[in-house]
């Protein structure tokens, strides 16, 4: 697997079997022995799922979405969004050039890691549809005409799935990591308000507080899970970036991605993609009047954290490891 982890500007070559680029942009903590190597093993064996009978919300999914890998790869273009774009959208096959073998690239993350923000970056910037393995008719009828087609006609494809069947259908992955404690936040926000909204007071202290507390639990461990397998099991090339880096960095994140997907963005297109990066799917900050994560739930969510980022460190750079 040829890796690319960008965490700033200062590359370092890592050996003559891969291309692997390492940047010290973000903090990493790489402690001994923290990383178990058969961890992939474990998740083939352990976590793989079958995305054919997804037919009911998990990982924190509602019913909004609808798995379906068949999809075909054309549609007419809804009525015009309130989005005004760079440039019209458009397929990046067409149906004439579109091959059947070609696989799409998959835009990998955690729900909550701001997996939509990008894909309408992508948009503003190479004018080509993004695709999703879900149909979330919000998307659909608001600047993602393409949701839900999952072939290489489009850009990219959207997956917040984990497992043997959501990889062998993708030739290339974009791994998006977000702060553990952000996506989770994020995706509980999202459940209960939508795309942009907030959950109210109310929902953190549902059944005493124990909705909340199960709801961090089962996250936490499949944000781990995702962001493990895809790290370890997926044969393709990867392109990992931080969600931190995207809202900091947006532009240089941005053509990090952009020269990874071997895509030809005029200037003037990328410029005015940054002008206009905010878009209406980011949510708006919100600062609540009481802190929702116990001490106990910051430091679990602490050491998971660490050991995703060390594997991430390891498998990018596995000669910088701490002795």
């Amino acid at each position: 697997m040829r890796l690319l982890l960008l965490q700033g500007y200062l590359g370092i070559p890592i050996n003559s079997k891969e291309n692997i680029l390492i940047f010290n942009w973000y903090n990493v903590n790489h402690k001994k022995d923290i990383i178990n190597t058969n961890y992939g093993q474990g998740i083939k064996s352990g976590f793989e799922r079958s995305i054919n009978h997804q037919t009911k919300p998990i990982a924190g999914r509602d019913s909004r979405y609808n798995f379906d890998y068949s999809a075909g790869a054309f549609r007419p273009v809804l009525k015009k969004s309130k989005i005004q774009w760079c440039s019209e959208l458009k397929y990046i096959h067409s149906d004439d050039d579109l091959q059947l073998d070609k696989k799409p690239v998959a835009l990998v993350s955690f729900p909550g890691s701001g997996n939509t923000w990008l894909r309408y970056l992508l948009q503003q910037a190479t004018g080509y549809y993004t695709g999703s393995v879900y149909k979330d008719y919000g998307l659909l009828k608001n600047g993602f005409p393409a949701e839900s087609i999952t072939n290489a006609s489009v850009l990219v494809v959207k997956t917040h799935e984990w497992g043997v069947n959501a990889r062998k259908m993708f030739s290339k992955a974009i791994l998006l990591v977000r702060e553990p404690e952000k996506a989770i936040h994020a995706e509980f926000n999202r459940q209960s308000g939508g795309h942009i909204g907030f959950a109210s007071p109310d929902r953190y202290r549902r059944t005493n507080g124990k909705y909340w507390q199960q709801f961090v639990d089962d996250k936490l461990r499949g944000w781990q899970q995702l962001n493990m397998d895809w790290l370890y099991n997926f044969s393709g090339s990867t392109h990992v970036i931080f969600y931190e880096q995207l809202v900091h960095n947006t532009e240089h994140t941005l053509k990090s991605v952009i020269n990874f997907l071997g895509v030809y963005v005029p200037t003037k297109k990328f410029n005015c993609a940054i002008e206009r990066k905010e878009g209406i799917y980011r949510r708006k900050k919100r600062v609540l009047n009481f802190d929702p994560f116990t001490s106990e739930m910051r430091i679990k969510i602490k050491n998971v954290q660490e050991k995703v980022y060390d594997a991430i460190y390891q498998t990018a750079a596995p000669e910088k490891r701490k002795r």
